[in-house]
């Protein structure tokens, strides 16, 4: 797993966001991952069942893997641009300082990203989906395929008519 973290330089203790990648082969026995690997598959259209399970099982020639992020709603263009990039370099630097065992499984492929958001009303794909996060919508547009499916409800009696969007980079 490869993470950085978004907080003050003063302050570590308030946090406003996170974004990190984890293996989805080194890390495939995770109940947490399996879980969302069934979850992926079972809702994925059948048109892109077979490149869907392709990533999921690792049988790439570069691994896959999750990619989380999770920030305050409000915070600037600016901040969220400084998330990725330091991401990016976190990752550059894992790749850098592994072992020659450890190097292959941090120089990722693809990427599936589980983004939150809302219906928008179209019909199906990146377009019917109004995303939580504004750079979801960036990686939807350049995805190699994405699709859309009603997230489970967190509570009983809620009426929020959240969705996921399964996005899938490389």
């Amino acid at each position: 797993m490869v993470g950085t973290v978004l907080s003050t330089d003063q302050d570590d203790d308030n946090v406003f966001g996170f974004a990190s990648v984890v293996n989805l082969t080194t890390n495939s026995s995770s109940p947490c991952i399996e879980a969302l690997k069934k979850l992926c598959l079972d809702k994925c259209p059948q048109q892109h069942k077979p490149e869907m399970e392709t990533v999921l099982t690792g049988k790439t020639k570069r691994p896959a893997g999750f990619f989380f992020q999770e920030r305050m709603v409000n915070v600037p263009l600016e901040i969220t641009e400084v998330l990725h990039q330091q991401l990016v370099l976190d990752m550059d630097h894992a790749v850098k300082n592994a072992s020659d065992d450890d190097k292959k499984s941090l120089d990722f492929g693809a990427f599936v990203r589980l983004a939150p958001c809302y219906s928008g009303g179209g019909t199906g794909g990146a377009n019917s989906a109004i995303y939580k996060y504004f750079d979801d919508e960036i990686f939807a547009t350049n995805a190699e395929f994405v699709y859309t499916f009603d997230a489970p409800k967190m509570f009983e009696g809620d009426e929020e008519d959240l969705m996921c969007s399964v996005i899938v980079m490389t």
